[in-house]
């Protein structure tokens, strides 16, 4: 008897995923684990799955469903067949990566064996990897080359309340697959916030809904009496009142955008430096999607510092982050959150054909997780940086990204996958005829549409390219210009964040570095100096500080063009280059620029400022251009409205150029 007892100790002891026993780290996190909400869930969740084909999952954030639904499914004995992964669908990429880390943490196994992820240009999976955390689009992709996506035994899509394209078409195309009867054999657990339960419940008619999770803690919500003029300073001054006067507890600070978060946390610390010893040991951190999951990230879910003396008071993490923070993405002892009530979002005007970032109110949906944040650890507080009245203005939900989208890149995706008709996936929201027809309209320019909206030869070789069909008609039509592997270089630097860091206490240094690399026909050939300069100097490990440049966006770019070139052997297209030499290096690849982004071409206009050619709109060169003239002609990658309406990310192009690359768009009336 008591050595069948010893047995069975010993066999709870050892992980049936890899045979070793576990750590002592499994043990203190699954302890920890045993207190979410959703742990008491496990049972009826299990039940549910084996009897229901799509089940929706309704929680509060920090109820645990990213992390423990996944390991409940591998408890409920899926995947049953071998080879066959469990794939966990997220909207955002640092979210999937950060995601993967923390369950192989919780499972006891390494980062990409059990637990992978798979992200744009990043796969770190293998084939023992069984629970895969994977993006939208990435996924969305992998129907070109499985259409039933048969590697899949169950699939959870999380965070479906976000409405990303993405997710959306996902959704839609999910749906068909198991109304057809075309996988009787997949699970699909769609996981929302219990706002948006109802929506797709109704979606999917034969979806069984797990109960509601109770919340975990209550949340007290402070409002502002008067407007607020500049809420990064209000923001401040409530982060400081808190450090003062407030119990233990870590902060979390939600404001727009990366350059807002630089500031504020440069202002932070400032702040945190006059308060002296009337505060204890405080780290200031920023959260953004721009971020890698490095050193850097994983300080945003360490506990806060340690006491620095002896009675003293007690430490304190900051958190300022982007609504990254409402998301799956659990920060550890947060009771604080000071709430802007403004996000980013991206929008595309289809009359103008302008897609840009707007700072937009949130929703009453994203006030409510933004104020859920607070309440994980134990009772918590919520700072909201507007007026209630402004509160109660809000739309209920967020606008789906499809409303507001351009449309090009999924069209071209729908199209290699057959769908000829984007309104036979039976959207839950279908978007503007408007929209849809625009899209038709670039993608003919593009010469990835024949004259009657089918797909070309051309066109398929631009579908193989995960990125916008502007860009990946670049690479296509590059080697004709003799210069791909520079075009694949500028395409790589454009696909991942600002590689210059700009730090406040250091930016004419900085700026002065950045001047170096500047090349005077403009941003792209600048972007290319910089990666040539790394690729000599990637040795060096000073190299990138002393150069005031971001060593892991520079790593991730070498990353993201090996993927590139993968992709052109793939399709059979030549790698080549112009010789550096040849007066025509700089022009050939301008050239190559130019056939990708003939659309967006602007002019120069005798009262010196840019007209957006096609549209005729007034422009102005962003701060943030590296070309020091004024050229007459220029193609640009972005539109940004701000004080002024400018274009960014900017090369010096010829006009006789437009017609040699573009015949069937420009003729010699409308340059």
């Amino acid at each position: 008897m008591g050595s069948s007892k010893e047995a069975a100790a010993t066999e709870e002891e050892v992980n049936p995923l890899t045979g070793s026993r576990f750590s002592r780290r499994y043990q203190r996190l699954l302890e920890k684990r045993k207190t979410l909400p959703l742990w008491a869930k496990k049972k009826a969740f299990l039940d549910t799955l084996a009897e229901h084909q799509v089940i929706v999952v309704a929680a509060p954030p920090g109820s645990g469903k990213s992390t423990l639904i996944p390991q409940f499914v591998i408890e409920g004995g899926y995947p049953t067949s071998s080879g066959k992964q469990i794939a966990c669908v997220q909207p955002r990429r640092i979210v999937a990566t950060a995601l993967s880390h923390r369950v192989a943490e919780q499972m006891d196994v390494k980062v990409g064996e059990e637990v992978g992820y798979s992200v744009l240009f990043k796969d770190c999976s293998s084939s023992k990897t069984i629970v895969k955390y994977i993006t939208d689009g990435v996924l969305l992709r992998e129907t070109l080359s499985d259409q039933l996506l048969q590697n899949y035994e169950v699939i959870i899509l999380d965070e479906v309340h976000l409405r990303t394209l993405a997710t959306d078409i996902l959704i839609s195309y999910l749906r068909n697959l198991l109304s057809a009867n075309s996988r009787p054999d997949l699970k699909l657990i769609i996981m929302c916030t219990q706002f948006e339960v109802k929506h797709f419940r109704d979606y999917f008619k034969v979806a069984r809904v797990l109960k509601s999770i109770p919340s975990l803690h209550p949340v007290d919500i402070t409002y502002e009496q008067d407007p607020v003029r500049d809420y990064v300073a209000k923001a401040i001054e409530i982060v400081e009142k808190i450090l003062v006067s407030e119990p233990t507890g870590d902060i979390l600070l939600f404001l727009t955008g990366l350059e807002e978060i630089e500031t504020c946390c440069w202002k932070l610390g400032k702040v945190i430096a006059d308060l002296g010893d009337k505060v204890g040991p405080v780290r200031v951190l920023p959260l953004h999607s721009t971020m890698f999951v490095n050193d850097q990230l994983k300080k945003v879910f360490k506990s806060a510092p340690p006491r620095t003396r002896k009675g003293g008071p007690a430490g304190r993490k900051v958190v300022v982050s982007t609504d990254i923070a409402e998301s799956s993405l659990v920060i550890d002892g947060i009771i604080y959150v000071i709430d802007c009530g403004y996000m980013k979002q991206k929008v595309y005007n289809a009359q103008l054909c302008i897609e840009t970032m707007l700072i937009l109110p949130i929703s009453r949906a994203s006030a409510q997780r933004r104020a859920g944040c607070a309440r994980r650890l134990g009772p918590g507080k919520c700072f909201r940086l507007y007026q209630e009245k402004f509160f109660t203005a809000f739309t209920p939900q967020v606008s789906p990204e499809i409303l507001r989208a351009n449309l090009a890149s999924t069209l071209l995706l729908m199209k290699r996958l057959g769908i000829d008709d984007i309104s036979h996936l039976d959207l839950m929201d279908p978007p503007p005829p408007e929209t849809i027809a625009r899209a038709i309209e670039t993608l003919s320019c593009l010469g990835a549409f024949d004259g009657e909206g089918t797909l070309t030869k051309f066109g398929e070789l631009m579908s193989e390219f995960p990125l916008d069909p502007q860009m990946s008609r670049m690479i296509v039509s590059s080697p004709q210009f003799h210069c791909s592997n520079e075009i694949l270089s500028i395409a790589a630097m454009v696909s991942v964040p600002n590689c210059f860091l700009r730090p406040m206490e250091d930016q004419q240094a900085a700026d002065e570095s950045k001047r170096n690399f500047s090349h005077k026909n403009g941003d792209h050939l600048t972007l290319l100096n910089v990666y040539h300069a790394y690729e000599l100097f990637s040795d060096d490990p000073s190299w990138c500080d002393k150069n005031y440049v971001n060593q892991a966006v520079l790593q991730s770019a070498v990353s993201v063009r090996s993927q590139l070139v993968s992709i052109m052997k793939k399709i059979k297209l030549e790698l080549c280059s112009t010789d550096v030499d040849n007066c025509d290096y700089y022009d050939n690849i301008r050239k190559g620029l130019l056939a990708g982004y003939f659309m967006q071409v602007a002019r120069l206009e005798l009262w010196d400022c840019y007209t957006i050619l096609k549209t005729h709109r007034v422009v102005n060169l962003h701060p943030s251009c590296c070309i020091n003239s004024r050229p007459q002609w220029v193609i640009f990658n972005d539109f940004v409205m701000a004080s002024h309406n400018f274009i960014r990310m900017i090369t010096d192009v010829r006009v006789d150029w437009l017609m040699d690359v573009a015949p069937n768009y420009y003729t010699i009336t409308t340059v």
